[in-house]
């Protein structure tokens, strides 16, 4: 069998689908790789592990004229390499390898497509409905299989689209990285690190975009630091709002209590030493840095939306709050903070649900996807 993965990146393979490279290798495949080459700006990641890598100029923006030579560029490939199977992701390597792909489609090769959650949702604004859900529609008539990773995405695709629709525990996480650990192991690490033993941290993880939300964090942390004066947000990532997050983060007063830290490699570490995750996006599809803190024994506060409702049932093993409402996060906070019991409670129901996202669930998952 010959496989071809296409993104928009190529960090996108590297995060996400290590774990169905491994899959295909023991069944024998042979695997490539088509994405843009982007890894230069990420910290440590290495596309090492296909036997070939494409370097195809995608634009996330459906305006770019760069999609254009994408699309010739990838059906030169596949009319050349003969694949058994093209799997495509994100909205513009998933579209692009549609288009590409349909003449090889009619000769046999089969195309699928993982939708990393539709921008149309329950409480998704109209206009997402009216631009994207017939775009998604019709692309299903260029599909074969389409996964998705939310049980809402689901339900509506299985019911409006026309093909077959397949559901994973999103891409997985490696539960070999993400585990809980001793108080004793806890506080090494934070001496390793350069944080106190006693000192709150709190981890807020994601790309410094707009749609992440992280002033939502920072307006937390004005609360936080009235009862825990050292307390510390960490913030995980990089991304175009840098230096916007770092002036906000001063002009609150709070530079001492809040640390940018970028993207780094080994965010496991982090989880293990934290007391709590919060997570404010806007919009998520499948968020596995909600399922990293849960499978780490971190309890996580998160802002509504329905890749976090996915995740988390509020009071159970996780808390939900609206989105932007600060104070309501840090009430959140700082009750976990204190309240060792409920923390217990809250972290024993996460790890036990998070179990079905791990790397050995979600590659059961992606086998019966394959037929493997």
């Amino acid at each position: 069998m010959k496989v071809l993965l296409v993104a928009t990146v190529q960090s996108h393979i590297c995060q996400f689908h290590h774990p169905l490279v491994d899959l295909l290798h023991s069944h024998g495949a042979e695997v490539h790789v088509a994405a843009r080459n982007n890894l230069a700006e990420k910290n440590g990641l290495k596309l090492d592990f296909v036997e070939k890598v494409f370097d195809i100029p995608f634009a996330r923006s459906p305006k770019s004229l760069d999609n254009i030579r994408a699309y010739h560029q990838l059906k030169r490939i596949l009319e050349c390499e003969n694949y058994d199977i093209v799997h495509c992701n994100t909205p513009m390597g998933g579209i692009v390898t549609r288009l590409a792909a349909r003449g090889v489609r009619r000769r046999g090769t089969k195309v699928f497509y993982t939708a990393h959650g539709f921008h149309f949702y329950g409480g998704a604004p109209k206009k997402n409905w009216i631009v994207f859900y017939p775009i998604e529609k019709y692309f299903s008539h260029l599909t074969d299989k389409l996964i998705t990773i939310t049980h809402e995405d689901y339900n509506l695709a299985s019911r409006k689209f026309h093909c077959e629709v397949c559901h994973t525990h999103g891409v997985g996480v490696d539960a070999k990285r993400y585990f809980p650990v001793s108080e004793v192991e806890k506080n090494n690490l934070r001496k390793q690190m350069g944080y106190a033993p006693g000192q709150k941290l709190i981890l807020c993880v994601g790309e410094l975009l707009q749609n992440k939300n992280q002033t939502m964090a920072i307006d937390m942390m004005l609360h936080v630091k009235e009862q825990y004066h050292d307390a510390v947000l960490i913030l995980a990532g990089n991304g175009p709002r840098k230096e916007y997050l770092k002036q906000y983060i001063q002009d609150r007063g709070l530079s001492a209590n809040v640390e940018m830290i970028g993207y780094v490699t080994n965010l496991q570490d982090y989880q293990h030493i934290v007391d709590l995750q919060v997570a404010c996006s806007k919009r998520e599809g499948l968020p596995l840095n909600v399922v990293e803190a849960m499978l780490s024994g971190t309890p996580v506060v998160a802002s509504s939306n329905r890749g976090h409702r996915e995740l988390i049932h509020d009071g159970d093993n996780g808390f939900i709050v609206t989105l932007d409402d600060s104070q309501k996060m840090a009430l959140r906070v700082l009750q976990l903070l204190s309240d060792d019991i409920l923390r217990g409670r809250i972290c024993e129901s996460a790890l036990d649900y998070a179990a079905n996202y791990s790397f050995e669930s979600v590659v059961d998952d992606l086998g019966k996807v394959y037929g493997l």
